[in-house]
């Protein structure tokens, strides 16, 4: 869950305990990134840090691995998907700088809005000037392409590190899934695996919320993850 808020502002937002580093299979070109997004999440790297990539590519898991990451060596940390802007407040960002790790996903939910866009820019600057707080971005798109008005914001998301999230190739989705499953106990032989990749979505969003839902099936109907019983679950 998101936490120690210098504001005890509460957010409808809970950090899944299965989205860690260490349940992140990263696509082939992602390894600087990953160690980067590491460092600033234990505070010895840079004060803030940007990530960019489509759709269900993995972003958000990062994002709740980096939280998780500070949350386990105790630095107070807060995650805020800008996707719910709706329903929170500009005004949220007012004294986050005291916090030790703020990660802020899908930046482009506010671009265009002029209050959230001064809102973070005002926090960039505040950032700046302290000597612990850390910042990771993310969004769809690189900050010059997100569509921002105010275009000192993109300045200041410029100051830090920025890095595209690669896209995984079929065979690495593959690994990653049967990772997932023997987190979870299951076993998911390359058969099954393949047919899963070919039969539904295939970016990892989906395909491990569809393995969710098998877990689930397979220990209530006490049965193995094979193609006959995926077929009947998902009615393929």
């Amino acid at each position: 869950m998101t936490q120690n808020s210098p504001r005890q502002l509460s957010l409808p937002v809970y950090l899944p305990d299965d989205e860690t580093f260490q349940s992140y299979y990263p696509a082939s070109g992602n390894d600087e990134l990953i160690q980067k997004l590491q460092s600033v999440a234990e505070g010895t790297l840079v004060s803030s840090l940007y990530i960019y990539g489509p759709e269900k590519s993995g972003r958000t898991h990062l994002m709740h691995a980096a939280c998780a990451l500070a949350n386990d060596l105790e630095r107070r940390t807060l995650y805020i998907p800008l996707g719910i802007h709706a329903s929170i407040s500009p005004a949220l960002f007012e004294g986050l700088e005291s916090l030790e790790l703020i990660c802020i996903d899908d930046i482009e939910a506010i671009a265009g809005h002029p209050v959230w866009e001064e809102a973070i820019f005002h926090l960039y600057n505040r950032i700046a000037e302290q000597q612990d707080c850390r910042l990771i971005v993310s969004g769809k798109a690189s900050p010059s392409e997100t569509g921002f008005l105010l275009p000192d914001l993109v300045s200041r998301m410029q100051w830090g590190l920025i890095y595209q999230l690669q896209p995984m190739a079929d065979e690495e989705k593959l690994v990653a899934l049967q990772r997932r499953a023997a987190m979870r106990g299951l076993q998911l032989s390359d058969e099954v695996g393949r047919f899963l990749l070919t039969r539904m979505a295939r970016d990892l969003r989906t395909l491990f919320d569809v393995l969710d839902k098998l877990d689930k099936a397979s220990m209530v109907h006490q049965r193995k993850l094979t193609i006959p019983f995926i077929k009947e679950m998902l009615r393929l």
